[in-house]
This record gives C-alpha cells, sequence and structure tokens, in this order.
C-alpha cells in the first residue's frame, strides 16, 4: 500500500499556508492559523476523520480573515488531490450525520473529480466570538473546488451557531473518513461506473 501523504504550500500576496495531510492517519493535528475558532474546527476534522493533519497560516488578517480561510480550504483540497492520487480503491463517497445538543447537520461527498457545492446552513447571529459564519462556505467552497469533489452540507436543526458549525466541521470529518477509505475488494479499480471518475 502506498503512503496516502501530501504537503502542500501556497503563497500569495494575501497568505503564506502551509498543509501537511496523511489520510491514514490517527487523527493527530497541529493547527496554527491565527484563528482561534478556525483551528478548534478544524482539529475537530482531524480527529474525526481519522486524518493527520498539520496547517500553518499567515495572512492579511489587518483587513479580516476572508483570505486566510479560503486560502486553507483551497491548500487543504489540494492536499486531499494529490494525497488520494489516481484514487484506485478509493470508497469515494461519504456521508455522517453528527448531532451536538439541539443541533444536527448532514455533509455528503463524492471524490467525483467534478467540483461542487450545495451549502444550505443559516446561522443564528454573524458571528461566533470573533469569527465570521459566513466564511465557513469560502472555507468548504475553496475546499471543493480544489479537492475536485461534490460537496452537500446541511444543518438539519440547530438554534445555537456554534452547535451548528461544531456539527457541520464534525460530519465533515465523518464524511470525509469513510470516502477516502480503502475498499479492499475494489483493490486497482478506479470507483466509477465507466471505469473512470
Amino acid at each position: 500500500m502506498s503512503n496516502r501523504v501530501a504537503t502542500v504550500t501556497r503563497d500569495t500576496l494575501e497568505t503564506q499556508i502551509k498543509v501537511s495531510i496523511n489520510l491514514d492517519g490517527t487523527g493527530q493535528s497541529s493547527i496554527e492559523t491565527g484563528i482561534p475558532f478556525l483551528d478548534h474546527m478544524l482539529d475537530q476534522v482531524a480527529r474525526h476523520g481519522l486524518v493527520d493533519l498539520d496547517i500553518s497560516a499567515n495572512g492579511d488578517r489587518h483587513i479580516d480573515d476572508h483570505h486566510t480561510v479560503e486560502d486553507i480550504g483551497i491548500t487543504l483540497g489540494q492536499a486531499f488531490t494529490q494525497a488520494l492520487g489516481d484514487k484506485k480503491g478509493l470508497m469515494r463517497y461519504g456521508h455522517a450525520y453528527v448531532p451536538l445538543d439541539e443541533a444536527l447537520s448532514r455533509v455528503v461527498i463524492d471524490f467525483s473529480g467534478r467540483p461542487g457545492i450545495e451549502y444550505r446552513v443559516e446561522y443564528p447571529r454573524a458571528r461566533i466570538g470573533q469569527f465570521d459564519v459566513d466564511l465557513i462556505h469560502e472555507f468548504f467552497q475553496g475546499f471543493a473546488n480544489h479537492a475536485i469533489a461534490t460537496l452537500h452540507i446541511d444543518n438539519l436543526f440547530g438554534e445555537n451557531a456554534h452547535h451548528i458549525a461544531e456539527t457541520v466541521f464534525k460530519a465533515f470529518g465523518r464524511a470525509l473518513r469513510v470516502a477516502v477509505s480503502r475498499d479492499e475488494r475494489m483493490s486497482g479499480v478506479i470507483p466509477s461506473t465507466k471505469g473512470s471518475l
């Protein structure tokens, strides 16, 4: 079995980001984005996805967090694309429902080779602490585009903004965990009825 690891660096006028992943990890993480709430959410992705994740980011946060959050999503998506390689033996699809108290969210992912996102999440307030909740969509849009994946994210119930966001990221991690798993019965086969994604 080949190691499914990748390291990607993104260096722009707005951000400098480095992401390293191991898809066959144990959920360890070292995350320093300068945005505490995002660090907490990405740690949940690592833990629930059983993906080892190292992320460091510097960005133009004196303006706002937008470029940093979006570019982390982009760089993480690129790392997944590299680590998945030719996708032979890949489960490809994954889904998860995750509750947290009153909140319940569902995430479905397909490493389809066709980027797309449907994001149906409404928050009862605009910020969680200092974090702008609109940036959560930007993160997932960047990921879907560069992981070349189809991503459906739905919050089904929720009143507390933090609970809603946390169920989204935890469900994302759980869905990833299934989708990036290997199906030994499909070893050497690209997971599509047409022989390609």
